[in-house]
């Protein structure tokens, strides 16, 4: 290959440019961004970055004089992927030609429906989200955080311990329903009223209404995390004043944070040949229906043999490790061995605490506390399918949870070469 383009400057695209040079690619090396900003480290733009602990020359993700050999070219949307000349269509107007092309345009944060909403909701996804967030949260009040996944939780404790007053809106039964269960999700939970976090689960938001004359109300059926589809008219204007539930209450807001989730950005690929469904679906080794055509991090719904289906994994470590995966397919047309398969991992710091998990909750029939206890907010949890690991939850338990995620890498390895 001549040259290849990664279209997506996060770490999922920084991740296959650098596996890319180790794995001895020695030609022309474009990468593309949407944002203008260079790589950058997501996880602190939900905590440390908020408190002003991390600044933004903190999250950079390249090393100290690392050098890619790589033409930049940030600032600049892919709009189009013609597959036959291998061309990538940026929304300026220029194009990439390309003998392969990585796939890294990651996810997007649902929004509100309408557009624009009034002054003080956010998303947060991006640098430029956090900015907007970070200065709202300095000036202090009341903050509403609607949906239950890792960044309403992680915002709902950050605002919290920087003296806000916050109320954390779930439509599920409990935070972190879907990737813990509901059952553990419940006892992590519980950190939330351990500081003063009011936690209000299974009830939806009716709408928004704006402080003064000019009342911003969205349409009736946003249902937080469950959320698969909002549509109506827009918000109107002027600063957020409170949220309005299904039952009817309403809670007063000077600030609101929507983490209602993430869609993957795939439009650009719309008619480009490349099979979409809910993600780029790929192989096992990032392979997408295009030949030299591979996507990697969250745009990337890989095939998972352990659950027989394409699942698209939002989470730092993956969008890390696999690049170099789908980098090896690239390189060999396809005939690369696929690497043994890791099992999915991920972090979130609340409170003080730290909750890891790895693996795959949905696939268990069963979950119990092998070490600590939910009462002293330190435990470990495993879950299994018929008598088999499929899964850990470590709440405070580094140590023992890290071998265990060792010993559940090494099974799924020796199931996938069995």
């Amino acid at each position: 290959m001549r040259t290849v383009a990664v279209i997506g400057a996060s770490l999922a695209g920084l991740s296959a440019s650098r596996s890319l040079r180790e794995q001895g690619y020695d030609g022309r090396l474009v990468i593309v961004g949407a944002e203008t900003h260079r790589p950058y480290d997501r996880p602190p733009l939900s905590k440390e970055f908020l408190t002003g602990k991390v600044a933004e020359a903190e999250l950079a993700l390249e090393a100290d004089g690392e050098d890619l050999a790589a033409e930049w070219v940030l600032g600049a949307c892919a709009v189009g992927l013609e597959t036959g000349e291998r061309s990538v269509r940026l929304a300026d107007g220029r194009a990439v030609r390309a003998d392969g092309v990585v796939i890294a345009t990651g996810a997007a944060a649902r929004t509100l429906p309408g557009g624009d909403g009034p002054a003080g909701v956010h998303v947060l996804r991006t640098l430029d989200d956090a900015r907007g967030l970070r200065d709202d949260l300095a000036r202090g009040g009341r903050l509403v955080v609607i949906g239950g996944g890792f960044v309403g939780a992680e915002v709902a404790s950050t605002a919290a311990v920087m003296g806000l007053d916050v109320t954390f809106v779930v439509a599920g039964p409990t935070p972190l329903a879907g990737p813990l269960g509901p059952d553990m999700a419940a006892a992590v939970s519980v950190l939330h009223a351990d500081h003063g976090v009011r936690l209000l689960c299974g009830t939806g938001v009716r709408g928004l209404v704006g402080k003064g004359a000019s009342p911003a109300v969205l349409p009736s059926g946003l249902r937080g995390a469950e959320a698969t589809e909002v549509s109506g008219g827009a918000a109107g204007r002027g600063r957020v004043g409170a949220v309005v539930l299904d039952d009817g209450r309403s809670i007063p807001a000077d600030i609101v944070v929507v983490g209602i989730g993430a869609v993957a950005c795939t439009d650009w690929l719309e008619g480009s040949g490349v099979a979409l469904d809910n993600g780029v679906r790929c192989g096992a080794d990032g392979t997408t229906s295009v030949p030299g055509v591979v996507a990697v991090g969250d745009c990337a719904a890989w095939y998972d043999a352990a659950s027989a289906t394409h699942r698209r994994v939002e989470h730092w470590t993956g969008a890390n490790e696999r690049p170099a995966a789908a980098v090896a397919a690239l390189l060999s047309g396809g005939t690369a061995p696929p690497a043994p398969p890791r099992p999915p991992y991920f972090w979130s710091d609340q409170y003080g605490v730290r909750i890891q998990f790895v693996g795959n909750a949905a696939r268990a029939d069963s979950v119990t506390v092998e070490d600590g206890s939910p009462a002293d907010r330190s435990f470990l949890a495993v879950y299994r399918r018929a008598g088999e690991p499929v899964a850990v939850l470590g709440v405070d338990r580094t140590k023992l949870f890290t071998r265990r995620r060792k010993q559940l890498a090494t099974s799924v390895a020796r199931g996938a070469t069995a």
